[in-house]
């Protein structure tokens, strides 16, 4: 086994141990890890694969879309802000979007989607979570709670979307776990009016544990994983 591929064996295995721990400490079912690999080579991520992993993230599209295209065993999923001439693209690669933030992207991705079917690039629906912002920060990306609903509406109507839940990254000056209860709730909230079960994306390697107690379905962590990101 190379020394890199060792060094992510342990990092993985430590993370791991880790949301296992604090969801013990919680009482809460452990989260799904979602290893962000933004920066990193094609060749880290392939290893990671070696290790079982099988979904992974990114932040931004070109770099996504080369590395899908490199490495079709793996799922990648679009975390990072999307502008929407590039709907299009991430339509092909994405196996989630975790960064729906604004009706104009969800009418950007459905036609996405659709063309996406019809050239025969892409099989099933794309699902979605909505970025909720919680302080009006458009510079970071997300939907204020007050247009939440007609954005959800907007997904649920469309033919090629499936809501999968909400994601929030909490501002820098902000009460994380506040912050992650409240959209938790919003989450149960929209589960119950739709009568289907809603995931919450939340937490990165700083604020992992506040939104492991607050009831985070799925994490996602880059440098506890990953390491530091490469210089150059």
């Amino acid at each position: 086994m190379s020394d890199r591929k060792a060094q992510l064996e342990h990092n993985l295995s430590d993370t791991r141990a880790e949301i296992e721990r604090l969801a013990a400490q919680s009482g809460r079912k452990p989260p799904q890890l979602l290893p962000v690999t933004k920066f990193h080579p094609a060749a880290d991520i392939s290893l990671l694969a070696d290790l079982g992993v099988t979904d992974v993230a990114e932040n931004r599209e070109q770099e996504a879309r080369a590395k899908a295209a490199e490495l079709p065993q793996l799922r990648f999923h679009m975390i990072g802000q999307i502008q929407t001439k590039k709907a299009n693209h991430v339509a092909r690669w994405a196996a989630s979007v975790h960064s729906l933030d604004s009706l104009k992207l969800a009418h950007a991705l459905e036609r996405g989607v659709s063309l996406a079917k019809e050239r025969g690039e892409r099989e099933g629906n794309l699902p979605v979570f909505i970025q909720v912002s919680v302080d009006g920060d458009g510079a970071r990306g997300g939907v204020t709670p007050d247009v939440l609903d007609e954005v959800v509406r907007a997904v649920e109507d469309a033919q090629h979307l499936e809501l999968a839940g909400l994601m929030v990254v909490p501002p820098l000056d902000a009460d994380a776990g506040e912050v992650f209860r409240n959209v938790r709730g919003e989450v149960d909230r929209l589960s119950s009016e739709l009568n289907r079960p809603l995931k919450f994306s939340a937490g990165m390697s700083a604020d992992m544990a506040e939104a492991i107690a607050a009831g985070s379905d799925i994490v996602r962590v880059g440098t506890s994983i990953m390491g530091p990101r490469p210089v150059g």
